[in-house]
């Protein structure tokens, strides 16, 4: 396995000063809160706000030393979430910054899948191996999203998460609408009927179908015509990249907004209603991590921290706004940074976004058989497995957006005959569990593309271009 080593301290190096000052902040900081929570004694609310906002000061100086966009948005993760607790109004008033990050990130998507999609298959000489790859990229996708759909199954049925919830009234006003989805719903929806409409409304699987048919009409014209197209999407693929790096220069300021009205909105004792049903949840990915994608890892000879590394930025993006399209432009200049070719990221990742959504996928077995527990309802294993299969074709073609995947939920258990009620209960804690599978539907699209590369025989044998490597530099 391509591991590289540790780099040696350097003789007579100093520790970073900021690590003990951080470190008995936080000391400090849990210290307190659990003494009050103990009901052992009342700390003054102004020595539990000092204790916070001075630790809050301190990785904000280190912040500013380290001088590293992840460094950043970490820090700006913490300071958004000291805000929305401390001064909730503040927090949610807040909200309007993240949604002008999100809308300039959601104006990249479109022109740049377009562009790489057609650069990588009409700049591929051999289109056979274009198709050959698109067959390899959708049998990983159904295998790993299969394996998240029955880990989030097994998940549920062990710790019975939903059993003993009373259930409270319908709200009379629904955040989202249950959406019944037919076989030739699903089917009809993979294709574009007006490209602009397709963009417009960020239906990104048929921005992808259009981006391949078009590249694909584009390599069966002779050279001379070609030429001129494909510099033109080159160009805009570069442009693409750069727009993404001003755009990114913004990140911190988007997510610790995001932060601060998630915060501020929901609180933090949402927790305790629901933290079965959470910590269900995050083990469950920790377990589809561990158990599925790490053996592939280590099976392919993948450079783990090498991957974990550029991989980082657009994880921590993507937890932050729970958007996975916030995060694609990223994770594509970051795995073509580390050796996958950009025509494998172009085709791989864009397709693993409608249909390799890992985190999704779990939290949707594990969430419907939630609903039914929640209910009263007994569902037999043959049931479970065919909603579980149900769920893997209507969770195709939807973009990763916030509450995507509750409207998919919503939709499915209406078909089950399933009560909606216990869905509200989750809209609760949706955001938090949101946070945690848009960060696996990001990780799990990233990881896709270094195994199509391995798979292919080309991880590593091209060089990112200049403005790629400017766009990672910390």
């Amino acid at each position: 396995m391509d591991v590289p080593k540790p780099k040696k301290r350097a003789a007579g190096a100093r520790p970073n000063p900021f690590v003990l000052p951080v470190l008995i902040g936080i000391g400090v900081v849990a210290v307190l809160v659990a003494v009050k929570s103990l009901g052992l004694a009342t700390p003054p609310r102004p020595v539990l706000l000092a204790a916070r906002w001075t630790t809050t000061a301190i990785f904000i100086a280190y912040a500013f030393k380290r001088r590293s966009l992840t460094t950043w948005i970490v820090v700006s993760m913490l300071l958004g979430a000291s805000v929305g607790y401390d001064f909730p109004a503040v927090g949610v008033s807040l909200r309007l910054f993240s949604l002008i990050f999100l809308r300039m990130i959601k104006t990249i998507i479109a022109p740049l899948i377009f562009a790489t999609l057609v650069v990588g298959i009409a700049g591929h000489h051999d289109l056979k191996q274009v198709g050959r790859m698109g067959v390899k990229s959708l049998v990983y996708f159904e295998v790993v999203t299969t394996l998240a759909l029955f880990i989030g199954l097994a998940a549920i049925n062990i710790s019975q998460a939903g059993r003993g919830i009373a259930l409270p009234p319908a709200p009379k006003t629904a955040e989202v609408q249950a959406v019944k989805q037919t076989a030739s719903d699903v089917v009809l929806h993979i294709f574009p009927e007006n490209i602009a409409k397709s963009v417009a409304e960020g239906q990104i699987l048929q921005v992808v179908i259009f981006a391949i048919l078009f590249g694909v009409a584009l390599a069966l014209v002779p050279e001379a015509k070609r030429r001129p197209v494909l510099s033109v999407t080159e160009s805009l693929a570069e442009v693409m990249f750069k727009f993404t790096n001003i755009v990114m220069n913004f990140a911190p300021i988007g997510v610790g907004c995001a932060i601060a009205y998630t915060v501020g909105h929901m609180g933090l004792g949402v927790l305790v209603n629901l933290f079965k049903l959470l910590l269900t949840f995050y083990a469950a990915i920790l377990v589809f991590i561990l158990a599925v994608l790490l053996p592939i890892a280590l099976f392919i000879k993948a450079p783990i921290r090498k991957f974990l590394a550029a991989v980082a930025d657009p994880v921590a993006l993507a937890f932050a706004t729970t958007s996975s399209e916030a995060a694609l432009p990223r994770a594509m200049e970051a795995m073509e940074a580390i050796g996958v070719p950009r025509r494998v990221v172009a085709f791989v990742m864009p397709t693993g976004y409608s249909f390799n959504l890992d985190g999704s996928s779990l939290y949707l077995s594990l969430a419907a058989i939630f609903v039914a527990q929640s209910a009263g309802v007994h569902m037999s294993i043959g049931q479970q497995l065919l909603l579980v299969f149900t769920l893997m074709l209507t969770s195709k073609g939807v973009a990763g957006v916030p509450r995507a995947a509750l409207v998919i939920l919503l939709g499915t258990v209406a078909q089950f005959n399933l009560p909606v009620e216990p869905v509200f209960i989750i809209l609760g804690i949706d955001e938090l569990m949101d946070m945690a599978r848009t960060s696996l539907n990001v990780l799990g699209n990233s990881f896709a593309t270094v195994v199509i590369a391995k798979w292919e025989g080309e991880f590593g044998k091209e060089h990112p271009s200049k403005i790629v490597q400017e766009a990672i530099e910390p």
